[in-house]
């Protein structure tokens, strides 16, 4: 059973629910452009994840196959809850050593680059973590659970991780001793000095206070959200890059040979002397802290609102039918997919060459109604013919109204 796609209607449920929160309360915890780019990685991670999911799942099962030292059953209670505890232990490490070295938080830094902190930020998701991540979960096969059952425990770990993105929810007492709560979790978003790398637990959070990396939220410590060198873009895939290329510049620059390895595996932050000499990185002043912002028209707003929701629609077909679908469906459903949220992300910072795009971006839906079927993404039908014709034609006189809209706002 795949509880993530079932759980999809559910985290747009409660987003709305938290919105709604923030109404009543008076306060703004959300904001359009950051809520869709938080949900646009997590669509992305999603889709790339069909393609590349085979990557954990059969190294894992070549582990189990190879170097198990026991097999464990799989109809029994105690491994299922034997499962759960490890599952989550191991998921300790991976998420420490995904903030303590330069090429895990290449991957892991896309989760915590939004400068905001709501249930669209738990869905903020990397899409390149199966580089590196099955690593740490080798242990289990070692120790004989089953792959169904591993399976089975990360799916609900991840859906636990949900609720606790949220400020709605306060100290929840004895509770915050044992397990991962919003108040710990907010602490472990934060960039401030005293809350950096600590909180790094799934579900339990006496990992970190058996390890010595927990951190208390202090109400004299107000928590400033986001990363130290902030994103500063709306664009899913260069959220996922940037990281890498920041690294990938610096192991180029470096004179020695040795520094353009090593910078890969050294603890965050490291940069070759000659490196960080030539190119100094400031870090931003936190009592001078200013969120991204890029300015819309509301009716751009809407306008992306609402095109982001295909993509939406798109991501849910394709994680509902990946069985069905063959391999050369999946790459043009993640092309469209990763093309169309890279475009929106260009509209939502208001580039000067985002019209074009746009307008590359519809008309891209002429061939795609032709090589979609042949591929089996869907089958041939008039029906869909004429529906993403129609969803085109619309599409560009809701674009013609923004930028008639934006014409007269400059004159």
């Amino acid at each position: 059973m795949n509880f993530i796609l079932y759980a999809v209607p559910f985290f747009f449920v409660l987003m709305a629910a938290e919105l709604i929160a923030d109404r009543c309360r008076g306060v703004s915890n959300y904001r359009l452009a950051d809520a869709v780019n938080s949900i646009s990685t997590g669509v992305l991670s999603t889709t790339t994840g069909l393609l590349t999911k085979g990557v954990g799942l059969v190294t894992y099962a070549f582990a189990l196959e190879h170097l198990a030292l026991v097999r464990l059953p799989a109809d029994s209670v105690w491994v299922w809850v034997f499962a759960f505890v490890l599952y989550d232990f191991c998921y300790y490490w991976l998420h420490r050593m995904g903030h303590e070295r330069n090429i895990l938080w290449a991957a892991h830094s896309v989760h915590h680059q939004s400068e905001d902190y709501n249930l669209s930020t738990a869905l903020r998701q990397t899409s390149t973590g199966f580089l590196l991540g099955w690593i740490f979960y080798l242990p289990m096969a070692v120790l004989g659970v089953p792959l169904l059952v591993f399976v089975t425990v990360a799916a609900l770990n991840l859906l636990y991780q949900f609720w606790v993105h949220t400020r709605h929810i306060p100290k929840l007492g004895w509770f915050e001793w044992c397990f991962v709560t919003p108040s710990n979790h907010r602490a472990h978003h934060a960039q401030n000095a005293l809350y950096m790398d600590r909180n790094y637990g799934g579900v339990f959070i006496i990992w970190d206070r058996m390890f010595g990396s927990f951190q208390e939220e202090d109400d004299n410590e107000p928590v400033i959200f986001g990363v130290t060198t902030p994103l500063a873009s709306w664009n899913p895939l260069w959220a996922n890059l940037q990281f890498y290329v920041q690294l990938w510049d610096d192991a180029r620059r470096a004179e020695r040979v040795w520094d353009k390895i090593r910078i890969w595996f050294m603890r965050t932050g490291w940069r070759p002397a000659d490196v960080a000499a030539k190119y100094p990185m400031s870090k931003p002043d936190l009592s001078q802290f200013r969120k991204f912002e890029v300015p819309l028209d509301s009716r751009q707003q809407w306008y992306v609102g609402l095109q982001f929701g295909v993509y939406v629609a798109l991501g849910s077909y394709l994680l509902n039918l990946e069985r069905s679908l063959p391999t050369a469906a999946l790459l043009l459903g993640w092309g469209v997919v990763a093309f169309g949220l890279f475009v929106l992300g260009v509209a939502l910072e208001n580039r000067p060459w985002a019209g074009k795009m746009e307008v590359l971006r519809l008309a891209s839906n002429l061939p795609l109604v032709w090589l979609a079927p042949l591929v089996g993404l869907w089958p041939a039908s008039p029906g869909i013919w004429v529906g993403l014709l129609s969803y085109s034609l619309l599409s560009g006189i809701g674009l013609y109204c923004c930028r008639q809209r934006l014409t007269r706002l400059a004159s």
